[in-house]
């Protein structure tokens, strides 16, 4: 155990992180146009192609990609700022979340150097949007029992089977699959390996899923005899559970995993300004302070972890654990606060955040790992099995 606590040694955001702060801030202020709350507490499910680009002009899609690439060449301390600062007003980012955070970081360590000069730009320019194809029906989140596969054909690859809750998949032009390559699902991690998929070829099939609050964020994605050429495959042949890994890494640790119902505690935090706040108001709010305080300590020291070159597989899985649990605690404590007291005066918009959040929480702990998976990594990172 003491192995892993020595990871999350209490870290400072560099100074040059703080002052790119300011920077951020003013571009926000210049290019988010106004939205109620229940808008922007779609924030990293807000699909706006536009807003996106607008932060590829300002080399802000693929911040920490090399520049000969497009991107800023930035570290990750300065992701974690931006990321940090978009999420808290609500920005929508959906659009180059996946491509910014971890497929261009994986195209970049195992994919060729063509591979790299075709997509990576792209990226960068907010002109390529990427899915992450790797839950499947009758599978979940077990993703070494995956069976969507990939077999040898003349000139590449024939691709055969499903994948689902891919978020955005309607939206985007390429998806990386975690497929089976060679042997079968009993064989586990073995024989996977990772493709990118164009999803306009023939044969794929994107099937958008209406979630409670009405909104169709996630999809479900058929290949069938879906022909892929041999540069379809990023890195080693059979090598795709060592990278997914890595990939996942990148999902897990970052400030998304905290800030998800953000606007919802500052529209809370706004209504008790005008109100008068009870004692068990500012109690619970200070409680929430402080969990989210410490979760931020947490993010950053993986974060610094990440800035060394280092891939914090378990810490990130801690941190992703904890971080969705307090997302998904903040709209449950805020309907017992509200309804507490049924003659209290609540504002109509922040009705309508509570709503939404309540509705789409449950899958907070769902998105990139549930939580059993998750604890199973921990666990044994502890040694406990």
């Amino acid at each position: 155990m003491s192995n892993l606590l020595d990871a999350f040694h209490l870290t400072a955001l560099p100074a040059e992180a703080e002052a790119f702060r300011a920077e951020v801030k003013e571009f926000i202020a210049e290019h988010l146009p106004p939205a109620a709350a229940d808008v922007r507490a779609r924030s990293w499910m807000g699909f706006d192609a536009a807003f996106s680009r607008r932060l590829a002009a300002r080399g802000w899609v693929g911040l920490t990609l090399p520049t000969r690439y497009g991107g800023a060449g930035m570290d990750a301390f300065r992701r974690f700022v931006l990321v940090e600062e978009l999420l808290a007003v609500g920005a929508p980012v959906a659009a180059h979340w996946i491509a910014d955070r971890q497929s261009g970081p994986l195209i970049l360590r195992y994919g060729t150097q063509a591979q790299k000069d075709f997509y990576l730009p792209r990226i960068c320019a907010a002109s390529a949007f990427f899915c992450i194809g790797m839950s499947e029906p009758n599978a979940g989140s077990d993703l070494a029992s995956v069976r969507t596969r990939a077999v040898r054909s003349e000139g590449g690859w024939r691709l055969n089977g499903r994948k689902i809750w891919t978020t955005n998949a309607q939206h985007c032009q390429y998806m990386i699959a975690l497929v089976r390559s060679s042997g079968a699902p009993e064989d586990r991690q073995k024989g996977l390996s990772q493709f990118i998929v164009d999803l306009a070829l023939p044969g794929v099939i994107v099937r958008p899923i209406v979630d409670l609050t009405g909104d169709a964020h996630f999809s479900e994605v058929t290949f069938d005899d879906v022909f892929l050429n041999d540069e379809a495959l990023i890195g080693e042949e059979g090598a795709g559970w060592e990278q997914v890994t890595a990939e996942l890494a990148f999902e897990r640790s970052g400030p998304e995993r905290l800030y998800s119902s953000v606007v919802l505690l500052d529209s809370w935090v706004a209504h008790l300004r005008r109100e008068s706040a009870k004692p068990a108001d500012l109690a619970l709010l200070g409680s929430l302070v402080a969990q989210l305080a410490t979760l931020r300590c947490m993010s950053i020291a993986v974060t610094a972890r990440l800035a060394r070159g280092e891939s914090p597989v378990v810490e990130a899985a801690l941190v992703k654990d904890i971080g969705t649990e307090f997302e998904q605690t903040i709209p449950a404590l805020l309907e017992a606060a509200i309804t507490a007291d049924p003659a209290r005066s609540i504002a109509p918009e922040l009705y309508r955040t509570l709503a939404y959040l309540s509705q789409v929480s449950p899958a907070f702990s769902l998105r990139g790992g549930t939580r059993e998976v998750l604890r199973g990594m921990i666990a044994r990172g502890l040694g406990l099995r």
